[in-house]
């Protein structure tokens, strides 16, 4: 079942315009001397670091935050996210914050700069002077970290224009139905693995990404009528649950089963249906009192390139190591300041 184009009456876009200093520069030949090298026809030289990457993690993973928070709320879209309009202003407040961090964050980095370039080179003995020599100015590296975010309404072509001109957006609109699900379907897998499989016992913290994919569910039903029904699946199983205490024996076997059919996107999409045709939720609920499989994982389609940047935000949000930047002392090769020192 296509979305309809209609739909983008109800979204508002999302993307997100963050930089983060990468911290490198191209190797040259001529940093390694003499040294015979092969021609560039056969391969090419990386790059170097010329600042510790810990320094930089705080980025990646404010970074990631943000993509977090949009992915709870949205479905991916034109290179960013498709929102509800009803979240917009919560949207506005959260990324709001998250960027005041970025900025405490570079503004923290930009002070300590120039004692974070002289202790990395001070931490990597006999690199001294390739190090030194690809050191750039503190005003280049404030204009290479920013965070900030634009949010805009999709209007299509007009009806006089070719089909052509009107296809690709159609196309991009009619795959949010399918797109939503496979998202959803990504997160219950990851709840699954997390929280449930294999589990006797757990406590309510298990409940919390499963009212997370249902706020996602919930806001973006415009996008797919057999979202609706899934809501209210959720709300009927959640409701099942008791107020305090662990959740085990029936009740945790069907959210077991539950957190599998989310993970299913066929399954979910038919359940929907499902419940379309007059299959009441609690009756759904009764299917899933059954030994729960979660499948396989499938590789999303689409947005690959945003997917990259997001493992590595999540790659640079590891706990940062404590910053080496206590004085240490004069390296044996004497270097141009560059005006560090």
């Amino acid at each position: 079942m296509q979305t309809d184009i209609t739909v983008l009456k109800e979204l508002v876009a999302v993307r997100l315009d963050v930089h983060i200093w990468s911290a490198r520069k191209k190797l040259a030949p001529s940093d390694f001397g003499t040294t015979n090298l092969p021609p560039e026809k056969l391969a090419s030289l990386g790059s170097k670091r010329i600042c510790d990457p810990a320094e930089l993690r705080i980025f990646g993973a404010l970074k990631g935050k943000a993509v977090t928070l949009l992915d709870r709320i949205g479905v991916r879209f034109l290179g960013g996210w498709a929102i509800p309009e009803q979240a917009v202003r919560q949207v506005q407040t959260d990324l709001a914050a998250i960027a005041d961090d970025f900025q405490s964050a570079k503004e923290a980095f930009l002070y300590r700069y120039d004692d974070a370039v002289r202790g990395w080179i001070q931490d990597n003995p006999g690199w001294e002077t390739i190090i030194a020599d690809a050191v750039v100015g503190v005003d280049a590296v404030r204009s290479r970290l920013g965070f900030g975010w634009q949010l805009f309404r999709v209007v299509p072509p007009r009806k006089d224009r070719t089909m052509e001109v009107q296809a690709g957006l159609a196309e991009e609109v009619g795959g949010l139905g399918a797109k939503l699900f496979g998202e959803v379907a990504r997160m219950a897998q990851d709840a699954w693995h997390k929280s449930l499989s294999g589990k006797t016992s757990v406590t309510r913290k298990a409940l919390s990404p499963i009212r997370t994919l249902q706020r996602k569910l919930s806001g973006l039903s415009c996008v797919e009528p057999r979202v609706a029904p899934v809501v209210e699946l959720i709300d009927t199983a959640l409701g099942t649950v008791p107020d305090g205490g662990a959740i085990e024996g029936g009740d945790l076997v069907m959210l077991q089963g539950l957190v599998c059919l989310l993970g299913d996107p066929d399954r979910l999409i038919e359940h929907g249906q499902k419940v379309m045709d007059g299959t009441s939720p609690d009756a759904v609920l009764k299917e899933l009192l059954k030994a729960p499989a979660m499948p396989e994982p499938e590789t999303a389609v689409g947005d690959q390139d945003q997917d990259q940047e997001d493992a590595e935000a999540v790659e640079a949000s590891l706990p940062l190591a404590p910053a080496p930047f206590t004085p240490a002392h004069t390296p044996a090769v004497r270097l141009d300041s560059y005006g560090l020192w």
